[in-house]
């Protein structure tokens, strides 16, 4: 029984040579592979016959059936190698390399818009003596609101969808205003003159005009003698950097709790511009910040006394810039990472 089976052996292996030698290609190895060592192959099934053997000759049996299995795997993984070879031989003569092309370039990458209108916001304050003064963006109630001149259930507060934190009395900010107070406790009485940008955040309805984040350009003038002159003087010379030495700026009277007198500042849209009369509404002007004299409780929140000194201060959303020069009509653009968008600044 034990010489039988062991003939057998022998007999599958000088087959499964055979076979090996006729596959001529990768695909006709692996099914050769497949159809000795697979999970119903025949090289196990040999190996499972091994409880039909008579105890005294499993032994041989067992160890001829290993030797043909370690044998047949060698020789496979040979010819399946020069296989590999050979087609890889084959596909280089068929499809010659030329060492003398060029290299693949690789895409470079660049700014994000809102990062490049930044930057430009800093350059343009850089060149009228400002600093870049950051601040947090997890505030107290106090910072956020009160010390802004907006008490507990002042209705300005109503102004903001305000996110709360599971911290009573901590909220991300609203706007970056909260970084006046931050300057002035750290000035300690000197002049300031500083710009403060930085992440806002609202609970808003996301749509093409709003975004539950936002970034916000906060600027803030103190010193002695400043007026409203000085604040008028700095917003014409940033409208003319940002959007043309030709435009004209127009003041309106506004509202805002940290600041008296308050105003709207417009700029003038070009007549020739195709899409004027759907940015301004046919009006002609545009509005692009908020400003005003820094309220009085405020200087006193920052430790500064307003009898003694004035300031101003002015907001912006950098990206609603980017958006009145390009003519860009939807601000979810700037945070969906589409690269159709992005490549064009």
């Amino acid at each position: 029984m034990a010489d039988t089976a062991t003939d057998e052996l022998k007999t599958l292996e000088v087959q499964a040579m055979e076979e090996l030698k006729a596959c001529a290609d990768e695909a006709t190895l692996r099914a050769w592979n497949t159809k000795y060592f697979g999970d119903k192959g025949l090289i196990k099934a040999a190996l499972g016959k091994l409880g039909t053997i008579a105890k005294d000759q499993r032994a041989a049996y067992g160890q001829e059936a290993n030797r043909v299995k370690v044998a047949l795997t060698a020789a496979y993984d040979t010819a399946l190698a020069e296989a590999k070879e050979t087609a890889l031989q084959a596909s280089l003569t068929a499809n010659p390399l030329d060492v003398s092309l060029p290299g693949r370039g690789r895409p470079r990458g660049r700014l994000h818009p809102a990062t490049q209108i930044l930057r430009q916001i800093y350059t343009i304050f850089a060149d009228l003596g400002f600093q870049v003064y950051r601040t947090r963006e997890v505030e107290t109630d106090e910072l956020n609101f009160e010390f802004l001149n907006m008490p507990a259930h002042h209705p300005a507060r109503d102004m903001w969808d305000t996110f709360f934190t599971t911290t009573p009395g901590v909220v991300l900010r609203t706007h970056t205003s909260p970084g006046q107070i931050h300057v002035m406790r750290e000035a300690a009485g000197k002049p300031i003159r500083v710009i403060l940008p930085g992440m806002c955040y609202r609970n808003e309805a996301i749509s093409t005009r709003s975004e539950i984040q936002f970034y916000q350009v906060e600027g803030l003038v103190i010193g002695e003698g400043v007026t409203m002159a000085d604040l008028k003087g700095t917003i014409t010379a940033f409208a003319r950097r940002m959007f043309g030495p030709e435009r004209q700026v127009r003041i309106r009277s506004s509202y805002f709790p940290f600041t008296e007198p308050s105003i709207e500042v417009d700029i003038d849209w070009p007549a020739d511009d195709p899409n004027r009369d759907r940015l301004t509404k046919g009006t002609g002007w545009l509005e692009i910040l908020g400003a005003g004299m820094v309220h009085p409780n405020v200087l006193r929140a920052g430790g500064y006394d307003p009898d003694k000194v004035t300031g101003f201060a002015f907001g912006m959303g950098p990206q609603r810039m980017l958006m009145l020069k390009h003519a860009i009509d939807d601000i979810r653009l700037f945070w969906q990472n589409d690269l159709r968008f992005l490549r064009q600044f």
